[in-house]
């Protein structure tokens, strides 16, 4: 399967192929992978995500899923690469990662059935749908701040096509041990029904990113953890948090909350402990 990354070389943005552990350039210029300084492997002018497709996660949660997948928006703003700094802005605490696929639109989509979406798809990598819980109460609607901020959407290493996404084995790990361990085979909906869907309304253009849901076990973690996702197939996303630089402002908008609503979601959706909750990390 060719898998296609985007690296900062000689300071230009450049596409390389994956050659062992080399990455080749169009011109032939190689650099080891551990010394390439990595970009998202795509340039998407948006990302929508599903909000839960995975039947674990949904089981996690202890409720029903509806007939149909519901979304939300991440701006590129929040785009972000492997080996990238993950930033939980100072003041905020509840940042949870969620191991995911990313689908990468490979031509432009619109209004087409799920029997032809794979005829869209340019390939897949691999995501990690950071969320800033600290944010829940003011933005479970929309998701902005929350799973939109800055530097939560990391994507990467690089894009594989030709991945058959049946069966895959998806795991998150949190400095080296195991905290998700999941499967493509419990999505409710799977890659080509997501793509029609969206593209009944939204037209989707090359280079467009749809995140495909996380499964149980999403937590939060802390500055100095090292978070890697890893997709059968499609590669390790490795990342680290660190504590943004200033202070959430307090002179404008809502700040960051510790309502049982964002505790529950932090910590696991676990609705019969309300009230009772493990220290803090």
């Amino acid at each position: 399967m060719p898998e296609y990354r985007r690296i900062l070389l000689d300071g230009a943005a450049v596409q390389v192929t994956v050659d062992g552990d080399e990455l080749v350039a169009g011109d032939g210029r190689r650099v080891k992978t551990e010394d390439a300084r990595h970009l998202p492997p795509v340039v998407p002018s948006k990302v929508i995500a599903v909000h839960l497709n995975h039947r674990s996660r949904v089981d996690e949660f202890g409720i029903g899923l509806p007939d149909t997948p519901t979304y939300f928006h991440k701006p590129t703003s929040a785009l972000n690469s492997h080996q990238g700094a993950i930033v939980r802005p100072e003041g905020c605490t509840w940042l949870n990662y969620e191991g995911e696929v990313a689908i990468v639109i490979g031509r432009t989509a619109r209004n087409i059935a799920p029997q032809e979406a794979g005829e869209y798809i340019a390939g897949y990598t691999v995501a990690n749908d950071y969320g800033l819980h600290d944010f829940r109460d003011t933005d479970a609607g929309s998701m902005l701040r929350v799973k939109g901020s800055d530097t939560l959407c990391p994507l990467g290493p690089g894009l594989v096509t030709d991945w058959d996404f049946h069966g895959k084995r998806l795991r998150t790990y949190v400095n080296g041990e195991v905290v998700q361990d999941g499967s493509t085979d419990e999505m409710t909906w799977d890659m080509h029904y997501l793509v029609a869907d969206i593209a009944r309304t939204i037209t989707l253009y090359p280079g467009d990113v749809l995140l495909s849901g996380t499964p149980a076990n999403s937590r939060p973690v802390r500055p100095g953890d090292i978070v890697e996702v890893e997709v059968e197939g499609l590669g390790r996303l490795s990342n680290h948090v660190v504590t943004g630089p200033t202070a959430i402002r307090a002179d404008v908008g809502a700040q960051p909350t510790e309502s049982e609503e964002v505790l529950s979601t932090a910590l696991g959706g676990d609705w019969e402990f309300r009230g009772i909750r493990p220290p803090r990390r």
